[in-house]
């Protein structure tokens, strides 16, 4: 099984890295378990990991979770 870095996993989820890593703290987005490497605890991706905040990322606009939604103004003529 293949892991990614939180580097790799934001590339292929289409976000910035440090966008992520907040998401991850904040606890907005599930992230996996840390791992201990060098005296760093670093996040190890999996897809099935990846997937998972895929499925959550649609309902978080602009780092918070949207709970409204704007209407679009119809203009009448």
């Amino acid at each position: 099984m293949k892991r990614h870095s939180m580097r790799e996993a934001a590339k292929k989820l289409k976000i910035d890295a440090s966008t992520l890593s907040k998401y991850v703290s904040s606890g907005k987005v599930p992230g996996p378990a840390p791992v201990d490497v060098g005296g760093a605890r670093v996040f190890m991706w999996t897809e099935k990991d990846i997937k998972r905040v895929r499925d959550v990322l649609p309902k978080i606009v602009n780092g918070r979770k949207t709970r409204y939604k704007k209407k679009a103004k119809s203009k009448k003529k």
